[in-house]
């Protein structure tokens, strides 16, 4: 019943000698929850279900199953490759909805050049999947897409998978009443403190003689659960705390990778690009007027202008590269959100001929904000300092169409969950003046969102 049609790197034998078709029919359905879609595709889909939803929630995209894969063990070309393959198995879509277009989702590594073991050993550098079956929900309409990729249309196997698809709505509809218990956390670790505390001082050490002007340095808390947590169930805490967020969650084997980031990397529609630079960052007052004075602090900072400063520098040269036109306000302004602000300057403009969205996440990723600077030299002293492989941490995930329209978000304030285990991330940048225990304290801000969605508490609070 699971039709899939696999395109891995390396081994694309099958796909080189035949010509495969994108078939995909559409139905628009009444008003269906996204979260008991997802649910609904439990039982057989597990391991093969994503989603996303942006932070106005006028776009919601859920995938079950896995039409097919496109995942990718390279160090170099691997964005490339992605954008190939893609391309390819769309040039001939058969679809009888021109308005709702096959979607690709997944993400990147941090970086393919780590070679720390640990949680994420399993994951490739790339995975990226269409999904079988695909909802949308764009602007009020829910649309649920059957697809298959043949070489020829199989009237059979299509009405086996909407006979399915029928009885996936059917399952939504009875699980939208469904109630979520926060899960029952039994321990709260975190692992390799010390070295991250060390690593500070190192890093800050080669940044005041001048071998960096900044380095992002992150580190992981676990929290341990009584028993082992759905993922439609972390996806209901975060809908429920984080709705002005990016919601993201993407499944792979027996792990789920899931978050709430204020961050967009890049977004795409009909040609013209838009990105946000965040950088900066304090927590939120108990009061408003707390709240407005901290801001205040925030916008006056030397340290986190210039970390803002390094972010807008690199995009706008992205920009400037790929786009015929662009625009960028001189001064930052403060995005507030439930825990944290940060400083935020968008930039948008209008692509070059050629430009794709895959081109731009490339060039964008790592920002300063989840990298430093220079780029290549903060890299290098991420690996040999940084207490641990980042995996899909802080890097892009997200979804474009087969017409370079698509969106990816910067995957921080995540999360891995690994059955009744999950891996958290935080970090924060490191310059010349920085200490250990205040760098300390900035990833316990950024760790509080996910800590309380998951039903855990931090020794500060």
């Amino acid at each position: 019943m699971n039709h899939q049609l696999s395109s891995t790197i390396g081994d694309q034998k099958d796909t080189e000698k035949t010509t495969l078709q994108f078939f995909s029919e559409t139905i628009e359905v009444s008003t269906l929850s996204p979260l008991a879609f997802f649910h609904a595709g439990e039982e057989e889909f597990t391991g093969q279900r994503f989603f996303w939803q942006n932070p106005d929630q006028t776009f919601t995209l859920v995938g079950l199953g896995h039409a097919h894969i496109i995942e990718s063990g390279l160090n170099e070309g691997r964005f490339e490759e992605v954008d190939q393959q893609w391309k390819k198995l769309t040039q001939h879509v058969l679809t009888n909805e021109e308005n709702v277009r096959p979607v690709l989702f997944g993400g990147f590594t941090f970086d393919p050049a780590n070679t720390q073991t640990g949680e994420w050993d399993d994951v490739p550098e790339a995975f990226f999947a269409a999904a079988t079956y695909q909802l949308i929900i764009r602007n009020g309409h829910s649309y649920i897409s059957t697809n298959y990729i043949a070489e020829r249309e199989d009237a059979g196997l299509f009405q086996k998978l909407c006979k399915k698809r029928d009885e996936l709505l059917r399952a939504s509809y009875t699980l939208e009443k469904v109630e979520y218990d926060k899960p029952i956390v039994v321990e709260s670790t975190e692992p390799n403190k010390a070295a991250y505390l060390t690593s500070i001082e190192q890093v800050t050490n080669l940044i005041q003689k001048k071998e960096a002007d900044k380095v992002v340095i992150a580190r992981s808390h676990v929290l341990k659960f009584q028993e082992p947590v759905a993922s439609a169930n972390v996806l209901a805490q975060l809908m429920n705390e984080q709705q002005n967020s990016y919601l993201f969650g993407l499944e792979y084997k027996n792990s789920f990778f899931f978050g709430a980031s204020p961050e967009r990397l890049v977004k795409v529609q009909d040609a013209y690009a838009y990105s946000s630079c965040i950088a900066g960052s304090i927590k939120r007052g108990r009061t408003s007027d707390e709240d407005e004075r901290l801001g205040l602090e925030l916008y006056n900072d030397t340290k986190n202008r210039s970390e803002h400063q390094y972010v807008v520098d690199m995009i706008g040269k992205t920009f400037k590269d790929n786009c015929s036109s662009y625009t960028i306000p001189s001064q930052p302004e403060l995005l507030k959100i439930r825990d944290i602000q940060h400083l935020f300057t968008p930039v948008e403009g209008h692509l070059k001929n050629g430009a794709t969205i895959l081109q731009l996440a490339k060039t964008l990723h790592p920002t300063p904000a989840l990298g430093g600077v220079p780029r290549m030299r903060a890299m290098e002293v991420i690996r040999q300092y940084e207490p641990m492989n980042r995996g899909l941490y802080a890097a892009p995930i997200g979804w474009l169409d087969d017409r370079n329209n698509g969106e990816f978000a910067v995957a921080i304030r995540s999360a891995l969950l690994n059955s009744s285990k999950a891996f958290l991330y935080a970090g924060g940048g490191i310059v010349a003046d920085s200490t250990p225990q205040s760098e300390y304290e900035e990833t316990l801000v950024k760790f509080r969102p996910m800590v309380r969605a998951l039903g855990g508490q931090l020794d500060d609070e």
